[in-house]
């Protein structure tokens, strides 16, 4: 995902960057007693909101939401706990911990709060992105929303894609800060799509 997505989701880090920044110009102009806007409490709760629709809009709320859960876990903020993962060298199993509960919590979240949709809701943007055959793909289809609803709950679809994560190499593998929800919203995307396909196909008749 790029363009505008990444733009929005990389705020956090530049704003942390630019007040670096201002620091470093205020010092050097006689400016030291100035005291920038301290960062976000990662524990209190804020209004997280996606520009996207759908299940990529799914996944990057729970991305934020999730960091927010896991710098509190470990004490620091969402934008440092945001550098630090980006540093070379593999993640600690405090972080890798960390982040899981906090993209968990988060699902438990959006369900509390009803921005959740019914899995129907999802079928159609999951099996376009799904290499099905098309008597299968069809069958899916046919299935009648009631059907898929009672059987399907998006938070448990969630929750399995996030189980499914191996998060110390995605972790692992981000050398940029800019990445971080990037990547880590790509993933928990596919993994809800991979997730609600193959629940749906254990629908349908043997």
């Amino acid at each position: 995902m790029k363009g505008p997505n990444v733009r929005a989701l990389a705020l956090p880090v530049v704003a942390a960057l630019l007040v670096s920044g201002v620091l470093g110009v205020q010092a050097a102009n006689g400016g030291g007693d100035f005291v920038p806007a301290r960062a976000a409490d990662p524990c209190a709760a804020r209004t997280v909101s996606s520009v996207s629709k759908g299940i990529d809009a799914l996944g990057e709320r729970l991305v934020l939401i999730g960091l927010d859960g896991a710098a509190c876990r470990l004490g620091v903020s969402r934008e440092a706990l945001v550098l630090d993962l980006a540093q070379p060298g593999e993640p600690t199993d405090a972080q890798v911990d960390a982040v899981r509960a906090g993209l968990l919590e988060a699902v438990d979240e959006m369900n509390a709060d009803g921005t959740l949709p019914p899995a129907s809701d999802l079928v159609d943007e999951a099996l376009n992105n799904a290499n099905l055959n098309g008597l299968l793909e069809f069958g899916i289809r046919a299935l009648p929303d009631s059907v898929i609803n009672a059987a399907l709950k998006t938070d448990d679809v969630m929750r399995r894609a996030i189980n499914s994560l191996d998060l110390r190499k995605l972790l692992g593998d981000l050398n940029d800060p800019n990445e971080l929800t990037d990547q880590i919203n790509a993933a928990v995307t596919d993994a809800v799509k991979d997730s609600l396909v193959a629940r749906l196909k254990d629908l349908l008749p043997g």
